[in-house]
């Protein structure tokens, strides 16, 4: 069996390979239906299932995972994920791609779950932050790569699918030698505890951090999704949109950490509302230059610096605004508005390309982004409320 610190690094390579998949499967699937006629609302309501997936499965991680162990359901999740892949090219079906990508969206929950529920529990508190910062890392790392693969379409539909599926698989395998255990009741209990109406007081309290994550959930999906199809309409190579969609996650990595810090310092809310401001005008500026390739890389990479970051940013806002009982609810909500936000992005933004052809898809985003940064300003913490927030 292999020692806790190689355990982590094989927990680290799951998640980017899940990053990676995640990341290949929307620019690629959007890419192949666009090019087999397909419309792009139906492209947009295509590529919710891996949410769908997410959200539905979120509920019901905990109860698992006490009875099997770590390693089982992890093993279970990763699975699920590489013969979901490996299936994608021998039947292109709409419906059958649909539901294997319900299936990836079900295995990255379980395998995300698992392993960051396992590297929080097992490490030392005094490198916990530590930790969960690499996760996040190299996910994100992952997700960038992931776009790459849609060069690798000129060579046959079978080949970038099977090469994500193989790579998958490989480090699937390393979690073999690793022994299994079991959480401690007090890890276990994020997707366990909360009633209906711990939910409906967490969101009352904490609404507007809510709001951050579902703005990301939105941007990522659309941007990998429903961009590569509007992008190739309006006449960009496919293999140049495989570079420029990265470059807003590839961005994000640069400014997540000193976000975070300045928020400790200023305050969450005034860092949100800043970064969601530098968000809109990144969005006008590819908007207002969307024919040229240059421009749209760096307005890309510069949404990326400002809200590439919008999850993390939610995820403390709820910290500072719910009381501790209420944190597992608190964290919850944010999982499932990612996942809602991630559900309409897709859908919207293909049902206004159809609607209005000659709109900017960036509008889009824009008007999402223009609706957060208004809903968090007026927001005003309730008396009650102003005991458990830090300083806004």
């Amino acid at each position: 069996m292999v020692s806790n610190r190689t355990r982590f690094w094989i927990l680290i390579g799951l998640v980017t390979i899940s990053g990676f998949s995640q990341g290949m499967l929307l620019p690629l699937i959007a890419v192949i239906l666009e090019q087999n006629g397909i419309s792009s609302s139906v492209n947009g309501i295509h590529a919710t299932g891996l949410y769908i997936g997410i959200l539905l499965s979120s509920p019901f991680m905990e109860k698992p995972l006490r009875r099997f162990g770590y390693k089982a359901i992890i093993l279970f999740g990763g699975a699920l994920v590489f013969v979901s892949l490996a299936l994608f090219p021998f039947w292109q079906a709409l419906w059958f791609w649909f539901m294997l990508r319900v299936a990836v969206g079900i295995g990255d929950q379980i395998l995300h779950f698992g392993t960051q529920t396992w590297i929080t529990a097992s490490s030392d508190p005094q490198n916990r932050g530590r930790s969960i910062a690499y996760y996040g890392l190299f996910f994100s790392v992952g997700f960038t790569l992931g776009p790459l693969m849609t060069n690798l379409l000129e060579f046959g539909i079978f080949v970038p699918f099977l090469l994500s599926s193989f790579l998958s698989f490989m480090v699937w395998l390393l979690l073999l030698r690793v022994r299994n255990e079991k959480p401690q009741t007090e890890h276990a209990t994020a997707y366990g505890t909360s009633s209906w109406k711990r939910f409906g007081r967490s969101i009352r309290l904490a609404w507007p951090a809510f709001l951050p994550p579902l703005a990301y959930g939105f941007l990522e999906a659309t941007l990998h999704g429903i961009f590569p199809v509007y992008g190739m309409r309006i006449g960009h190579d496919v293999n140049m949109l495989s570079f420029i969609i990265p470059s807003f996650a590839a961005a994000s990595l640069f400014s997540q950490i000193p976000l975070g810090i300045l928020s400790d310092h200023i305050g969450r809310k005034k860092v949100i509302l800043t970064v969601v401001t530098g968000g809109i005008a990144a969005f006008l500026l590819a908007a207002a230059f969307e024919g040229s390739i240059p421009w749209l890389f760096a307005s890309f990479a510069l949404g990326g610096i400002f809200v590439g970051s919008l999850f993390s940013l939610g995820i403390s806002y709820m910290t500072d605004l719910l009381p501790k009982e209420l944190l597992p609810a608190g964290n919850i909500l944010c999982g499932m508005s990612f996942s809602i936000g991630s559900i309409l992005g897709p859908f919207l933004s293909g049902f206004v390309l159809d609607l209005w052809p000659d709109l900017s898809f960036f509008y889009v985003i824009v008007s999402l982004l223009v609706v957060v940064l208004t809903a968090i300003f007026l927001y005003k913490p309730l008396p009650l409320e102003k005991k458990q927030a830090a300083p806004s």
